[in-house]
């Protein structure tokens, strides 16, 4: 399971615990609701830290593996990349056959 959904689910299920522990108060729904949203958010901060640094670190080597590839595709389109191509006919001058 990657670290997102494991950090998602945790932040899912926290906040369900704590609206669980609020209802019996008596307190309106939405008031309930926003603070269990604040207290859960507190709360993940601390309990779930290492979840979230394993998601940091993923999305980071995703956003890496993406400006490589990037990178290569660019130099590939400007022609600086002959190493992945394959050798063909050679393409007449830009400015057409000469006579």
């Amino acid at each position: 399971m990657s670290a997102a959904v494991k950090y998602t689910l945790g932040r899912i299920g926290l906040f369900a615990v704590v609206l669980l522990a609020l209802w019996p108060v008596e307190l309106n729904i939405f008031i309930k609701l926003m603070v269990a949203l604040a207290f859960s958010a507190a709360l993940s901060f601390f309990l779930l830290r290492g979840w979230r640094d394993e998601m940091a670190e993923e999305m980071a080597v995703a956003a890496d593996r993406r400006q490589t590839e990037k990178e290569r595709l660019r130099s590939a389109l400007a022609g600086d990349d002959q190493t992945d191509a394959a050798p063909g006919p050679e393409a007449p001058p830009a400015d057409g056959p000469r006579r």
